[in-house]
């Protein structure tokens, strides 16, 4: 391996996994569950496109590039999709939301 494609790995992999805790954080911090489903998507995501683009390039062989593709995708794919079913089933089981919560497209507008 070269110093490049090593110094683009270690810059891959401390993007992800300050995108990793930044959800940590925000999954302990913010106030009710839709804003920490936010968090834990979002940061799940892009910590795992930092990841596994650290492994591309810190292994870089073809077979190893085609399954971070094919895992990008996927992740790319489900974890949006599966965020939003996990939304819905709380929406349905009634936890409730933030007080200064300014609008619910479920419900009526809280505007106060």
């Amino acid at each position: 391996m070269n110093a490049l494609t090593d110094t683009i790995a270690a810059l891959c992999l401390v993007f992800g996994l300050f995108f990793m805790f930044v959800g940590v954080i925000g999954v302990v911090r913010l106030p009710d569950t839709y804003l920490r489903l936010h968090a834990a998507t979002k940061s799940t995501t892009l910590g795992l496109i930092g990841l596994l683009l650290a492994v591309a390039f810190h292994i870089g062989t073809g077979n190893v590039i085609a399954k971070v593709i094919a895992t990008l995708v996927f992740a790319l794919i489900a974890m949006p999709i599966g965020s939003h079913l996990l939304a819905k089933a709380a929406m349905r089981s009634g936890p409730r939301f933030w007080g200064q919560t300014i609008a619910d497209e479920h419900g009526e507008d809280r505007v106060e």
